[in-house]
């Protein structure tokens, strides 16, 4: 897997946690625990996204 098709799929990622946030969020009942884990996960996933982009725009 190419770093650019690695940032495609890490950005789908992040986006998808993004919508089951704000799914969760919309509920009255919120898991907040729930919220926190997808919260750190989606921080994970953009320190990955921005730790690999500067090596793809290198990579061309």
């Amino acid at each position: 897997m190419s770093i650019e098709s690695h940032l495609v799929e890490l950005e789908k990622k992040h986006r998808a946690i993004e919508r089951e946030i704000e799914l969760e969020l919309a509920h009255p009942n919120t898991d907040d625990v729930k919220v926190t884990t997808l919260k750190r996960k989606k921080l994970r996933i953009k320190d990955e996204i921005v730790r690999l982009a500067p090596t793809a725009a290198t990579v061309h």
